[in-house]
C-alpha cells in the first residue's frame, strides 16, 4: 500500500523520522496557509480522513488508560482534562473516558456573552490562532480537593514545537498554578531544542510535566520547504488538478429525531463531567436505535458517514461508535476550518474537498468550511450531525453544506444535538452562581429523564401531609395557605381504577387530538422551537404529551421543564431565573392541563410583570373557561389524568411552599411519592394516548387550520358562570368555586367538598365524579344551565364539627 505522504514527500523532501508505526498513523498534504506548508493528515483522529468510530474513540480511550496508569488512581481522581479546538476536541473526550473519573473542558473558538473567559492562548500557526476557555463552572481548573489541585491533562492530536502548549502552560499556571501537568498526543513530533524548552518550563516552575504519547518522531523540513510549498499549491491551483464538485440543488435531506438527553451538554466547550458521560452512554443505545429507524435499516443505510461539525466531534463520533456496534459499516470524521490543497492521488492524504460556507454565524465572519475525503469515499448515506446554533438557512441553502453533501452520496441526512448554553453568573454574591439543575426520573419521578425537568427541591424526607378536614379548617379560618402542606395521598378503590380505565379506553383517541392541536398551534404561533414549561403537577403530563407529539410528527426533541405557581404566591421566582438563563424567555411556552376559571391564567400573568420576556399566555389542553387562545379544546370533558393524584403525575406532590422549608434562593419544593410506584400509571397514560397519535393527525390538521382562522381571543364565560355561581349558593366566595370535570375532580379528592353541580345528562364523563361523590356523602345536584360539564363547590363554611359522626361532608348545611 502507498503512503499517503509519498506525493508531498517525493516534492517537498519532507521527511517523517520515528517510530515504525508513525507512517501508518499520519500521511501528508499540502496546507493554504502562509505560516506553515505542510499538514500532518492522522489516520485515526477522525478529522480529515473517515476512519472506523471504534478506532478514533479506541486511541483516546488509550491514551487515557495510559494516563491513568502514569499518575496512579489517586491521582487520578484528582486529574482534570483539557483538550484543543478544533482537531482534539474528541481526542480530549476519549481521553476523559479512558481516565474515566475526569471532568473536560476544551478551549474554543465560539465566544458566549454570558459565560467570562478563565483564560486563553495562542496558536501560532493555525488558520484561527485564539483559543477561549469557558468552563460553566468557575472552579473547573481549581478541582483536587483539600490535596490542592489536581494534576492537568491536556490533549492535542500533535505535538509539533510544543508552542501551543507552552502558550497554554504559562496562561494557566499564572492562573492556576499546581505541581504536575500530563501532555498527550497521538504523536510527539518535537525537534530536540523543542524538548529543551518545556523541559526549561518545568524547571523554571517546580511543575511535573510527563508526555504521552502512541508514537514519537521529527519532522524532517528543508530551509525553503515554507516558499516551495506555497509555489506548489499555486501551481496545482493553476492546474485545476483538485477535484471540482459541482454545486447540488438544495435539497431536503432525511430529519432524524436522536432524542438526546434534555439538558446534557453537547460536549466539552463549557465542561462535560463524569455524570455527563454517564448520562449520554445510557442514552446513545435508544439514539442508536432511533437513527437506525430513520435511515430504513442497516441494508438501507449502507455504507454510512457519520460527519460531525467542527468543535462539536465526540457527539457524533459515539453516536457513529453505538451505531457500529449496532451492526451498520459506520465510518467517522467530520467538517473543518482548515484549508488544504486535494490531489486525487493514492500518495496523498486528502483526495477530495467539499468546500460550502459556514452556517454558524461564527464569531470572527463568514468563510468558506470544508469536509475532505467525503466526495469518493462510497458512501450511500451521509448522516451530518450539527449542534442547533448550526442549524441555520445557511445549511440547507443550495451551495451549502447539505446540498454538497448530496452530491457525494445518494441519501442525506440530518441529526441536530441540542447547544449547550451556559447560565449567566450573577454578579449579586446574595444568589447563588448557578442555581440547581432540574431533577429528573428516576431519582425524582417515574417519567423518563427526557420526558420533564423538575424545576423543584426535593422534600420527600419531611412529613408534610395533613387529613383533607384539618388542612381546610385552618385554610379557612386563615391560619395557613393551601401550599404549606400536602393532603394525604388519595387511594383509589379497585372499582374508582376501574373507571380510570375505562375513561383513558373512551378518551384516549380525544386526548391526543388535542394534545396534536394545542402543540401544531404553540408551533406555529408561538414558536418553532419553543421551551413547553408545564405547571406542576397538572400541567405537567399534558407537558410530556406535546413534547411526544412533536418528536413523533416533526422529530423535533423540545425541551421540557415543571415549574411551581401558587394561587396567592405567585410563580417560583428561581425557576424563572434559571429558564432565563439557560433559555431565550421568548420561546418559553407556559403549559397546564385546563381552566377553569382561569385563576392561574390571572396569577401568572400578574407574577411575570416582574420578568420581563416572558408570555403569560398558557397553552392547555382543555380551555372550558374560554381564558386563553392557545388550546386543544374548549370541551369541557374528562381528562383522565385528572382523576388520580401523583399516581398519574410522575408520582410526584403538589408543590409546597412554606418558609421554613423554602428559602429564598430554592426552588418551591414537593416530594416523589416512591412507596406508591406499585400503582402509578404515569408512562402508562402518556403511552396510551401517544398510541393514539397517527390515528388522529388528519383530524388535528383540520382543527389546526380551522383554529388559524377562528376567533379564538377568551371570553372569560367562565369567571363569570363562577361569580354567578357563587352568589346563586350563598357562597361569596369564588375560591370555593371550581369549575369543570378536572377542578371538580380535585376538589372531591383534596378539599371538603359541599356539593357537586351536574350538567344533566353529561354521562361516562362524570362516572368518577359520582362514584367519589357518593364514597365521600357528597350530594350531587343535576342542573340543565351549567356552561360545564360538572362544578365542584367546596364547603364554605367548614370545621370539623360540620360534618357527621362517620366523617362526611354534610349536605346544604
Amino acid at each position: 500500500m502507498v503512503w499517503t505522504g509519498t506525493w508531498v514527500s517525493d516534492r517537498l523532501g519532507i521527511e517523517l523520522a520515528g517510530d515504525d508505526e508513525l507512517r501508518g498513523l499520519l500521511g501528508l498534504a499540502l496546507r493554504r496557509n502562509p505560516k506553515r506548508a505542510h499538514l500532518l493528515v492522522s489516520g485515526v483522529l477522525g478529522k480529515h480522513v473517515p476512519q472506523l468510530p471504534s478506532v478514533v474513540h479506541g486511541h483516546g480511550v488509550a491514551l487515557g488508560r495510559r494516563v491513568r496508569a502514569l499518575l496512579g488512581p489517586e491521582e487520578a481522581a484528582r486529574a482534570v482534562v483539557l483538550g484543543y479546538a478544533e482537531t482534539a476536541t474528541a481526542l480530549g473526550h476519549a481521553v476523559a473516558d479512558g481516565l474515566e473519573s475526569a471532568p473536560y473542558l476544551h478551549s474554543t473558538r465560539r465566544p458566549v456573552a454570558s459565560v467570562p473567559s478563565a483564560g486563553g492562548f495562542e496558536e501560532s500557526h493555525s488558520h484561527a490562532t485564539s483559543h477561549l476557555l469557558l468552563p460553566e463552572d468557575p472552579s473547573f481548573f481549581d478541582r483536587g480537593g483539600e490535596a490542592g489541585r489536581g494534576p492537568l491533562v491536556l490533549v492535542d492530536d500533535e505535538f509539533s514545537t510544543g508552542n501551543t502548549v507552552l502558550n497554554t502552560l504559562r496562561d494557566l499556571h499564572a492562573r492556576h498554578p499546581r505541581d504536575q501537568y500530563v501532555i498527550v498526543a497521538l504523536v510527539d513530533m518535537r525537534a530536540p531544542g523543542d524538548t529543551g524548552r518545556l523541559a526549561a518550563f518545568a524547571e523554571e516552575t517546580g511543575a511535573r510535566i510527563d508526555v504521552v504519547a502512541h508514537a514519537r518522531g521529527t519532522v524532517r523540513l528543508p530551509e525553503d520547504v515554507l516558499a516551495r510549498g506555497l509555489r506548489l499549491v499555486e501551481e496545482q491551483d493553476s492546474r485545476t488538478s483538485e477535484p471540482l464538485v459541482p454545486c447540488a440543488p438544495t435539497v431536503a435531506p432525511v430529519r432524524l429525531a436522536l432524542g438526546w438527553p434534555v439538558g446534557l451538554p453537547d460536549g466539552g466547550r463549557h465542561g462535560f463531567t463524569p455524570d455527563h458521560r454517564a448520562r449520554l452512554k445510557q442514552a446513545l443505545p435508544a439514539m442508536a436505535a432511533r437513527i437506525v429507524d430513520g435511515l430504513g435499516g442497516p441494508e438501507q443505510a449502507g455504507r454510512v458517514l457519520v460527519l460531525g461539525f467542527e468543535e462539536l466531534m465526540y457527539a457524533p463520533l459515539v453516536l457513529a461508535r453505538a451505531l457500529e456496534e449496532a451492526g451498520l459499516d459506520v465510518r467517522f470524521s467530520t467538517t473543518t476550518r482548515s484549508p488544504v490543497l486535494a490531489v486525487d492521488d493514492p500518495g496523498y492524504a486528502i483526495r477530495t474537498r467539499l468546500a460550502f460556507p459556514a452556517h454558524d454565524d461564527p464569531a470572527d465572519g463568514p468563510g468558506e468550511r470544508y469536509a475532505y475525503n467525503v466526495a469518493g469515499g462510497g458512501f450511500d448515506t451521509v448522516l451530518a450531525v450539527v449542534d442547533s446554533a448550526a442549524d441555520t438557512p445557511a445549511l440547507h441553502a443550495p451551495g451549502g453544506l447539505l446540498a454538497q453533501l448530496a452530491t457525494a452520496a445518494p441519501r442525506v441526512a440530518l441529526a441536530v444535538v441540542p447547544a449547550h448554553t451556559p447560565a449567566p453568573r450573577t454578579p449579586d454574591r446574595q444568589e447563588p452562581p448557578v442555581l440547581p439543575a432540574p431533577l429528573r426520573g428516576p431519582d425524582f419521578s417515574s417519567y423518563e429523564p427526557d420526558d420533564v425537568g423538575w424545576l423543584l427541591q426535593d422534600l420527600s424526607a419531611v412529613r408534610l401531609e395533613a387529613p383533607v378536614e384539618e388542612r381546610e379548617e385552618a385554610v379557612q379560618r386563615g391560619g395557613a395557605h393551601y401550599a404549606e402542606s400536602l393532603p394525604v395521598e388519595y387511594q383509589p378503590t379497585e372499582e374508582y381504577q376501574e373507571l380510570y380505565r375505562d375513561a383513558l379506553a373512551g378518551s384516549a383517541a380525544r386526548i391526543a387530538r388535542a394534545v396534536g392541536t394545542v402543540t401544531e398551534l404553540v408551533l406555529a404561533e408561538r414558536s418553532p422551537r419553543p421551551v413547553l414549561v408545564s405547571l406542576a403537577r397538572a400541567g405537567t403530563p399534558v407537558g410530556v404529551l406535546m413534547r411526544r407529539w412533536a418528536r413523533h410528527r416533526h422529530g423535533t426533541e423540545l425541551p421540557h421543564y415543571a415549574v411551581s405557581i401558587v394561587r396567592g404566591r405567585g410563580i417560583d421566582a428561581n425557576a424563572l431565573r434559571w429558564l432565563a438563563a439557560h433559555h431565550d424567555p421568548a420561546d418559553v411556552v407556559f403549559v397546564d392541563g385546563w381552566t377553569g376559571k382561569g385563576a392561574i391564567t390571572r396569577e401568572l400573568a400578574d407574577a411575570l410583570a416582574e420578568f420581563p420576556g416572558f408570555d403569560p399566555e398558557i397553552a392547555v389542553l382543555a380551555d372550558p373557561g374560554s381564558c386563553v387562545r392557545t388550546y386543544g379544546t374548549r370541551e369541557d370533558f374528562l381528562i383522565p389524568s385528572a382523576c388520580l393524584n401523583s399516581t398519574v403525575s410522575g408520582l410526584i406532590s403538589r408543590t409546597v411552599l412554606r418558609d421554613d422549608l423554602v428559602g429564598p434562593h430554592d426552588y418551591h419544593g414537593a416530594k416523589f411519592y416512591r412507596e406508591l410506584s406499585g400503582s402509578d400509571v404515569s408512562r402508562n397514560f402518556v403511552a396510551a394516548v401517544e398510541a393514539r397519535f397517527d390515528e388522529v393527525a388528519d383530524a388535528v390538521d383540520q382543527q389546526v387550520k380551522e383554529a388559524a382562522s377562528a376567533d379564538r381571543a377568551p371570553t372569560w364565560e367562565g369567571w363569570a358562570a363562577v361569580e354567578r355561581i357563587s352568589e346563586e349558593q350563598g357562597i361569596h366566595d369564588v375560591n370555593l368555586v371550581k369549575p369543570g370535570v378536572g377542578e371538580t375532580t380535585r376538589v372531591l379528592l383534596r378539599r371538603v367538598p359541599w356539593k357537586i353541580l351536574a350538567r344533566r345528562g353529561a354521562g361516562a364523563d362524570l362516572a368518577h365524579i359520582r362514584l367519589l361523590a357518593e364514597q365521600r356523602g357528597v350530594p350531587v345536584e343535576e342542573r340543565d344551565d351549567l356552561p360545564y360539564t360538572c362544578v365542584g363547590l367546596i364547603h364554605p363554611r367548614y370545621t370539623r364539627g360540620a360534618t357527621g359522626a362517620d366523617g362526611k361532608a354534610v349536605g346544604d348545611a
